[in-house]
C-alpha cells in the first residue's frame, strides 16, 4: 500500500537515515574497502533500484530465450520466501516452497537450463562454476542482484517501471527506492518497462532527458504483451483466447504481485464484471484466503478465475485449492516486446556481450 501524503512527512527522517546507510555502503564498495569479485564467464545482472514490480522475471526469461540455444545458461536467484537456506539447484522435485516462486516458474518454463538459488550470490556463482564440465554454465543471469555488490557483473541491466520512474521516486520508506537514484549510473543498459504502446517519439525523448544517463549507457523501452489464457490444470480444460471473455462474463482475479493494476486493467478491457482479490507480492495463499474467494465464487453462475503466471505456481500445489476451481482456473502468461529506438537492438547488445566475452578469453 502506498504511503499517504500525511504519513510521508513523518517518514522523511527515516528515509534520510536509510539513505546515509546506503550511501556509506556504496562508498565502501566504490573505494574498494568492501570486496567485490569478477568471474571467468559472463555474469549478466538484471535488477532494479526499487522494490518489486519492474518486470525482472519476464525480462530474465527474454534473455534466456535469446541465449539458451547457443549457450549453457544458468539463472541464479535469491529464492525469496523459500523455506530452505543456502545453495540449491532446481530439480524435478523442487517446488515454489523450496526454491521460491520465480525460480520455480523459470525452471518449469525452461527445464533444460540450470536454475539455482542462494542468498549469497558470490557463493552461488562459485558453486555453479564448480559443477562438472558438462553442467558448468557458459553464462550466468543474476535475477535481482543489482544491490548485491559483492559480485561485479560483466553487464548490468537496470529496469525502471514507466508507471513509477526512478527520477520521480524517493528512498524507502517514503518511496520505493532501495538506493539513491544515482545508482542508475552503475548500469550498462537501462530499460524502461511496462511502457504504454501509444508512446510518441517526443515521450521517448522526454524520458531520455529526465533519466540523464552517461553517454556510454544504452536506453531501451519495453512493454508487456499478454498471451492466451492457459489452464492451470490442462487435464481439466483447454487454453482459451483472452478475447473470448465477454462483457457479461464474471471474472475473479487472484493476484499476489507487486503491482497488479496492469494485470487487472488488461482483463477489464474485456469485461467490467471483474472481482479482484489482491494480495502482497509473493503471498502464500492460506485456507482463509481460499474461503474468502470461495464465498464470492458461489455467488456467480458461471465464473472464470484468472491469475498471474507467478501466482499460478503457488496455487497449483496448494492443498486448500477447491476442487471445483480446477476447470475454471487459468493463468495469463506474459512476454516482453522491445520498442525500436537505437540502431543497435537490445538483442544485439546481449549477444555481442556474451560472444565477445568468450572470444576475449580464448
Amino acid at each position: 500500500m502506498e504511503n499517504t501524503p500525511k504519513l510521508r512527512q513523518y517518514l522523511f527522517p527515516f528515509s534520510f537515515l536509510y539513505g546515509i546507510g546506503v550511501w556509506c555502503r556504496n562508498f565502501m564498495f566504490n573505494k574498494g574497502i568492501l570486496p567485490t569479485e569478477q568471474y571467468p564467464v559472463p555474469v549478466i545482472c538484471i535488477g532494479n533500484l526499487s522494490v518489486g514490480g519492474t518486470g525482472k522475471t519476464p525480462h530474465t526469461e527474454y534473455v534466456i530465450r535469446l541465449l539458451k540455444d547457443k549457450y549453457k545458461v544458468a539463472v541464479l536467484s535469491r529464492g525469496y520466501k523459500r523455506n530452505t537456506k543456502g545453495f540449491m539447484l532446481a530439480s524435478p522435485q523442487s517446488s515454489s516452497k523450496t526454491i521460491g516462486d520465480e525460480p520455480y516458474q523459470i525452471k518449469l518454463k525452461f527445464p533444460d537450463i540450470i536454475v539455482a538459488v542462494d542468498e549469497n550470490r558470490r557463493r552461488g556463482i562459485k558453486q555453479l562454476l564448480a559443477l562438472d564440465e558438462e553442467q558448468r554454465p557458459d553464462v550466468i543471469l543474476l535475477d535481482d542482484g543489482y544491490q548485491h555488490r559483492y559480485v561485479t557483473p560483466s553487464l548490468s541491466i537496470l529496469l525502471t517501471d514507466f508507471n513509477r520512474l526512478i527520477y520521480l521516486d524517493k528512498l524507502l520508506p517514503v518511496g520505493g527506492l532501495r538506493e539513491s537514484r544515482k545508482g542508475v549510473l552503475r548500469a550498462d543498459v537501462v530499460v524502461v518497462t511496462k511502457c504504454d504502446p501509444d508512446l510518441k517519439p517526443i515521450d521517448f525523448r522526454i524520458l531520455e532527458e529526465n533519466l540523464n544517463l552517461w553517454s556510454h549507457q544504452l536506453l531501451y523501452f519495453s512493454r508487456i504483451i499478454y498471451g492466451e489464457m492457459e489452464p492451470l490444470f490442462p487435464e481439466e480444460t483447454t487454453p482459451q483466447k483472452l478475447e473470448k471473455i465477454r462483457p457479461e462474463n464474471d471474472v475473479i482475479v487472484i493476484a499476489g504481485i507487486a503491482k497488479p493494476e496492469l494485470f487487472v486493467d488488461e482483463i477489464r478491457k474485456h469485461t467490467e464484471k471483474v472481482c479482484p482479490f489482491l494480495f502482497p507480492d509473493h503471498h502464500n495463499f492460506t485456507k482463509k484466503d481460499f474461503k474468502k474467494i470461495q464465498d464470492k465464487f458461489k455467488t456467480f453462475t458461471d465464473p472464470l478465475i484468472l491469475t498471474t503466471e507467478k501466482d499460478a505456481v503457488r496455487l497449483k500445489d496448494n492443498k486448500y485449492l477447491p476442487e471445483e476451481w480446477k476447470s475454471r482456473l487459468y493463468y495469463l502468461p506474459i512476454r516482453i516486446d522491445f520498442s525500436a529506438k537505437h540502431y543497435t537492438t537490445f538483442d544485439e547488445v546481449i549477444v555481442k556481450h556474451v560472444s565477445g566475452f568468450k572470444k576475449s578469453r580464448i
